[in-house]
This record gives structure tokens, C-alpha cells and sequence, in this order.
């Protein structure tokens, strides 16, 4: 049996990993890559291996880093099921149409400009019929329960505490007289939060598939993280500007209005209007209140009670693009929660291009950007950025605060690793930038100094 790495290796998005065995081939994930733009379509186009050559895919949870080139493998000939959990099931469902309908509005946005100049006109990445037409292959999985998903491989999802269902994929393998077990971590949550439960272990692994996403960081203190939200805020609101924070819909914005909850009843920010500025929020929030079976018990128990901080008054779940647009001519201290979470497409470039340069105004940067997006040329304080071709002086307040990540760190990933039983002969550490994936090997290398652990680059493979 063979491991290929074609994704998330030595950086953090486009996660795919293919196993091949008994004959078949079995995708971990199938994510969008996002970067630089050149990179962007490269990768997100041309797959390093033949869609209708897969017989099953395994998805770990929703984000688009982690599934959004699944239309294109299905669009491209890929006809096996889509393993993943009941609600990552749901979740996919509203998020890779929107995710195309992104791509369509943001290719019409573009050829406007790119027609006007007399050059080639860009093409989405696939469309909403394309990621539509891919749903029909998902098959939802219950946390816990294994499921025979090709000859020989049984697959076990367990909850990974990074989004709604959210899983580490277990999966135990059988090839001739060999059996072993593959654990692969997906992305792993922080614990203790406030929705969602904490990462449970794997046992009696064989060999680990595992996320490097802060190997070398440690995050903010929990703790800590509502007085400086709470800072932010009041500064914004005593310049009378917008707060604009480019956020995940699903997972991110969830935690965010939780904490404006937590924030508003203790009278520590006023009861500002709140702008949650993506239609895929809204129906993210229908999807939470539906699996509640993926939360965490108080959460659940606060639902099921009525207190839903995700509904309150001063919340407005922003639809229509013409209401988005409205935003623009808002003159009073407002916050604006929009997608996406790196700032590289959907409606937040748009309030971006449109407050960034004003000095009132802040962007609050919650979570993890990767190299060369938006996102991450503001967090590293770049004063000249590029939105939509145009090029934009930052004269806004710029924050970031990295308590909310929905990934665990690099003490948080050592303890969950510490747990983990069985020999481990082989660790393969992935979705990190080079030098969080190097950091983080070092530290298993000091749980497991007998284990092959490697960090292995686009294209490597590994016999198991």
C-alpha cells in the first residue's frame, strides 16, 4: 500500500492525500488551494492524478481548503462516494455552491475590468451546477460508527473539535496478510470552546497522517481573548468607524457572535448593528440548530432553552447583494462579519476595498491566513495591497487576534498527540508552512524518537 501527497504539503491549503490499495484508490480530502493567483489556478485545475482513477473519497470536515475542488473531481470523472459526517454532509451542501457562485461573481466582476482593457476574459473555476451535481454522491457517516468505504479499508470519524462535524478519520486497513491502522488527524480544534466539543484520541495507530497548522506558535489565552475583542471595539466606536472582520462562515462567525453575545450582556460594547454579510452564514446557522448532536452539551442545552446567541435583534444576516452594497454608505460604528476568513474572494474584498483606506475604520483578522492572501498581507502590516487589480493604501486600524483559531496550537497539538497509543512507526506531518510542519515534527520526534517522521512535499509518496 502506497500514500501519495498531491495537496497541503508544506503549506496550508489544498489538502489531498491518495491511498492506494488492494488495487483501488482511496482521496483523503480534495481542497482548494488558495494563494497566489498563478498557484491558484494551477493547482485547482490540473489534478495530479485522473478524477475517474479514485473509487472513494474521504472528507475530514466543510471548509473549502479541505473539499472545494470536489466538483471539479466529480465534474471531471470521479463516480465514487463521498464518505463524511451527517453534518460536514449538510454543511457541504450550501458551502460548495457557494463557493461557486463566489467564483461566478467574482469571474463576472473581473472580465468587466478585463473586457474594458481588450484582454482574455477568466472562466470560473467550475459553477453552482457543477457543485450541485457533486452532491449527489455524498454519503452522511454517524461519529464513532465504521463504515466499509473500498475493498479492504473501514473508516471510523472521530470528533475533531475544529468545525461542526468536524473529524479525524480512522481508518483500518487490510491488504493480504497485512492489517493496519491509518489515523488521519484532519484539522484539529483548540478544546474547551465554547460550541464545540474537544478532539477526541485515536488508539492503537500504526501510522499518522497529522495537521502542522500552528506547530510553532501559541495562541493568545483564551481568557484573555474577550477584553481585547472588547478594545478593539470601543476604539472603532469612539473613531465612529466600521469594525470589518473577514471571517469563515461556518465555525468562525459562529464564535465570533458568541463572544459579541458574551460581550453585549456584560455592557462591555454597546449593542452595535451586526452585519453577518454572507448568505451562506445564514443557512449555516439553520444547519447548527439542526445537529446539535455535534456540540458541545451547554451549547446544546442553551438551544434547546431558547437563548440562541446567533439570533438576537441587532443582528442582520445579509442576503441580497444590493444589501451588501447598502453597506458601503453606512456611517455609524457598525461590524461586518464577512467571508472570506484570508480575505482572497467573496464579499469581504469588496468591504475591504471599501474601508480599508479610511483611518476611523479597523480590520479585526481572527484566524489563520495563508502565505500570500489578503488576509495575511495585512496581518503582517503591508500599507500598499491589491484588491480586485486595484492597488489601495491601508489607512485602517489593523488587528489580529489568533485566540480564535479553530486550530489547536503547538502545545495543544503535542497533548493530543501524546495520547494517541500504538507504535506509530511512521508520522507524516502536513497541512503547515515549512517551518510550523519542521517545528512540530521535532516535537513528535521527541514523543517517538524510533518513528520515520517526515514532512513530505507535493508529489512525495510513501509505502506503508
Amino acid at each position: 500500500m502506497k500514500l501519495f501527497f498531491y495537496g497541503a504539503d508544506q503549506t496550508t491549503t489544498g489538502s489531498k492525500h491518495l491511498l492506494e490499495v488492494n488495487g483501488q484508490r482511496l482521496l483523503l480530502e480534495c481542497g482548494m488551494f488558495q494563494g497566489r493567483r498563478d498557484k491558484t489556478i494551477d493547482y485547482n485545475t490540473k489534478l495530479a492524478f485522473l478524477p475517474r482513477s479514485v473509487d472513494a473519497l474521504l472528507v475530514s470536515h466543510a471548509h473549502i481548503d479541505h473539499t472545494g475542488i470536489i466538483p471539479v473531481l466529480c465534474r471531471d470523472g470521479f463516480k465514487g462516494k463521498i464518505f463524511t459526517t451527517d453534518a460536514t454532509t449538510d454543511l457541504c451542501r450550501i458551502m460548495l455552491v457557494d463557493s461557486a457562485h463566489i467564483q461566478e461573481q467574482d469571474a463576472m466582476f473581473l472580465n468587466k475590468k478585463l473586457a474594458k482593457k481588450g484582454r482574455p476574459l477568466v472562466a470560473p473555476l467550475y459553477t453552482q451546477a457543477d457543485a450541485s451535481a457533486s452532491l449527489d454522491q455524498f454519503v452522511p457517516v454517524a461519529y464513532r460508527q465504521p463504515v466499509p468505504v473500498i475493498n479492504g479499508v473501514t473508516a471510523t470519524w472521530l470528533d475533531a473539535g475544529h468545525i461542526l462535524g468536524s473529524g479525524i478519520i480512522v481508518l483500518d486497513i487490510e491488504e493480504g496478510s497485512r492489517k493496519i491502522r491509518l489515523a488521519f488527524s484532519g484539522d484539529l480544534g483548540r478544546g474547551h470552546n465554547d460550541i464545540l466539543r474537544d478532539p477526541e484520541i485515536p488508539l492503537d495507530v500504526d501510522y499518522l497522517l497529522t495537521e502542522s497548522t500552528y506547530g510553532n506558535r501559541v495562541h493568545e489565552p483564551l481568557t484573555d481573548v474577550n477584553a481585547r475583542v472588547c478594545q478593539i471595539i470601543n476604539r472603532a466606536v469612539e473613531r465612529r468607524g466600521k469594525i470589518v472582520i473577514p471571517s469563515f462562515a461556518v465555525g468562525r462567525t459562529q464564535q465570533l457572535l458568541y463572544t459579541l453575545f458574551q460581550l453585549e450582556n456584560s455592557r462591555c460594547i454597546p449593542a452595535l448593528p451586526i452585519y453577518v454579510d454572507s448568505p451562506l452564514a445564514v443557512n449555516a446557522t439553520v444547519i447548527f440548530r439542526r445537529h446539535l448532536e455535534a456540540v458541545n452539551a451547554q451549547f446544546a442545552a442553551a438551544m434547546h432553552a431558547g437563548a440562541n446567541p446567533l439570533s438576537r435583534p441587532n443582528i442582520t444576516y445579509i442576503q441580497s447583494v444590493e444589501e451588501s452594497m447598502a453597506l458601503n454608505d453606512h456611517d455609524q460604528p457598525c461590524i461586518i462579519l464577512s467571508a472570506s476568513g484570508m480575505a482572497e474572494a467573496g464579499r469581504v474584498c469588496h468591504h475591504l476595498h471599501n474601508t480599508v483606506e479610511d483611518k476611523r475604520n479597523t480590520v479585526l483578522i481572527v484566524g489563520w491566513c495563508a502565505q500570500h492572501t489578503l488576509g495575511a498581507r495585512l496581518a503582517s502590516g503591508d500599507k500598499k495591497v491589491n484588491i480586485f487589480g486595484e492597488a489601495h493604501t491601508v489607512r485602517a486600524e489593523i488587528e489580529t487576534i489568533d485566540a480564535f483559531s479553530g486550530h489547536a496550537d503547538k502545545n495543544e497539538l503535542r497533548a493530543w498527540a501524546e495520547q494517541i497509543t500504538g507504535p506509530q512507526r511512521g508520522v507524516f506531518v502536513v497541512h503547515g508552512e515549512l517551518d510550523s510542519a519542521t517545528a512540530f515534527a521535532g516535537v513528535l520526534r521527541q514523543l517517538h524518537p524510533t518513528a520515520a517522521i517526515t514532512i513530505p512535499a507535493y508529489g512525495d509518496s510513501a509505502e506503508l
